[in-house]
């Protein structure tokens, strides 16, 4: 075991350990060499495969408030246009998020188990099935646009100003899922820094044209808010195109060859019963935002502002920590799949105590300056009033939910995906809706009561995860 190593099994806490520490940063971010994730010491594995993951969803949250930085200079009918097909997307990335969760409990089992030419062969499967679903959801999407922003509630000048936006973003569907889909599939082998790169190369494209054609910056066409949909929809293509190309390229982890593109239907219906379990599982928590707004709403717009604001900044900090719960669900699947269960079980726990860490320091800072965080965001004394609430309510559930984010998207990593979904589903539909209703309402605590539930809700999941986890059953799953 080479010095570094060693060091990373416990926090940098000398020079030379600090040294250590950049040392392996700067390997997970080139991804130059393959590593075996199933041996050596489990802290400095968690790193190499959470720093990428890290960098890669953060680039993902500029990329979108940049986005809706441009196009709110075009007025609030193309803000809405922006944010009704947004929400249209929500069951597209869904269902790629479900697909991708399916993909990597596949690789990584077949990784672990040292099958690469079975992994190479799940990869192609699941690259197939996602051209299948965007292939079908695309055309239904394009024909259908105008119609889906009027079913969703969108004025007539909405609906003419981000017709062009909404068939353009739901036609490129393709991009979103192929991205989710193959992305998935490095990061089960073990290559986050090539799904990191894949990330970066779309995002930097979307940044660098979306202003250029908005406004029609020198020679691009000034296109409104359609140019943000064509600038998405490049950068995401580009980036699904270098994707693939990366799938087959020689020497990959995962060796896919033309030998594999043919259709194999009882590999794509081993993805399809994982991913379908892991789609429901995102709709439930996604669906429940809905019923939260749906009560906040009836106590006035500076409520409603307020706690926007504030979960936005939560969303925004918890980024880093999907980051880790991805490593954590990459090490379970190949750790089963290398018969480890214990190193498994271990590195979960290790991520779990890396993010509760991150997020008690993110909490506290929260905690200790809301309100001069959130006066960056608006001068209205009454939106501030709840958006401090909201932000330093939640934040007392930080320590909590860094081990609940970590533990769902083990149970995940191993092929376990109905128990996350059965707990979404008890936690934030039976036991969250209610009581953020009877505490804001019948208990008299408005806006406030809403906060507590989330915070409380987020907390059960965790403890509930925790204690199914340690019983230990997600190490028999088959996959």
């Amino acid at each position: 075991m080479t010095e570094p190593a060693r060091q990373l099994d416990t926090p940098p806490t000398s020079g030379a350990e600090v040294v250590g520490f950049w040392t392996v940063v700067k390997e997970s971010v080139r991804g130059e060499v393959h590593h075996d994730f199933t041996e050596g010491p489990i802290g400095r594995a968690i790193l190499l495969l959470a720093i990428p993951m890290v960098l890669e969803v953060v680039l993902e949250g500029v990329f979108a408030v940049a986005d809706i930085f441009w196009v709110s200079h075009l007025g609030s009918d193309a803000v809405a246009a922006v944010g009704l097909t947004e929400s249209l997307l929500t069951l597209v990335y869904a269902l790629a998020m479900g697909l991708g969760i399916g993909a990597t409990a596949v690789i990584a089992r077949r990784i672990g188990e040292k099958a690469p030419e079975e992994a190479a062969r799940a990869a192609v499967q699941a690259l197939l099935l996602a051209l299948l679903v965007s292939a079908v959801l695309g055309t239904t999407g394009a024909l259908l646009a105008p119609r889906l922003l009027a079913v969703m509630g969108a004025s007539p000048g909405v609906i003419a100003t981000g017709r062009g936006y909404a068939t353009i973003m739901l036609g490129g569907e393709a991009a979103i899922i192929v991205l989710f889909v193959v992305n998935a599939v490095f990061r089960g082998a073990g290559d986050a820094a090539i799904a990191m790169r894949v990330l970066w190369l779309a995002n930097t494209i979307n940044i660098v044209l979306g202003p250029l054609l908005i406004f029609g910056v020198g020679p691009f066409p000034r296109l409104g808010v359609a140019g943000a949909a064509v600038a998405t929809t490049t950068g995401r293509s580009i980036g699904a195109i270098y994707a693939v190309a990366r799938l087959f390229r020689h020497g990959s982890r995962v060796p896919a060859g033309r030998r594999h593109v043919k259709l194999d239907f009882s590999m794509m219906a081993q993805i399809l019963r994982l991913g379908a379990s892991a789609s429901i599982q995102n709709l439930i928590g996604m669906a429940s935002w809905i019923g939260l707004v749906r009560i906040l709403a009836t106590f006035g717009s500076a409520a409603l502002a307020g706690y926007t604001i504030a979960i936005r900044l939560i969303i925004f900090a918890l980024l880093p920590s999907w980051g880790l719960s991805n490593a954590a669900a990459t090490m379970v699947g190949q750790g089963l799949g290398a018969r480890k269960p214990e190193r498994a079980e271990a590195s979960v726990w290790r991520a779990g105590g890396y993010n509760a860490v991150f997020l008690t320091a993110v909490g506290l800072l929260f905690f200790a300056a809301a309100s001069f965080i959130l006066r960056a965001f608006t001068a209205d004394p009454a939106v501030i009033d709840y958006a401090v609430r909201c932000l330093r309510i939640v934040a007392l559930g930080f320590p909590l939910y860094a081990y609940g984010m970590v533990l769902t998207q083990s149970f995940n990593g191993a092929g376990d995906t109905w128990t996350p979904t059965w707990l979404n589903l008890l936690c934030f539909w039976v036991f969250e809706i209610p009581l953020a209703w009877g505490l804001a309402g019948p208990a008299g605590l408005g806006p406030t009561g809403v906060f507590w539930a989330i915070m409380a809700a987020f907390s059960l999941l965790a403890l509930a995860s925790a204690g199914i986890f340690r019983r230990g059953r997600w190490k028999t799953r088959v996959v």
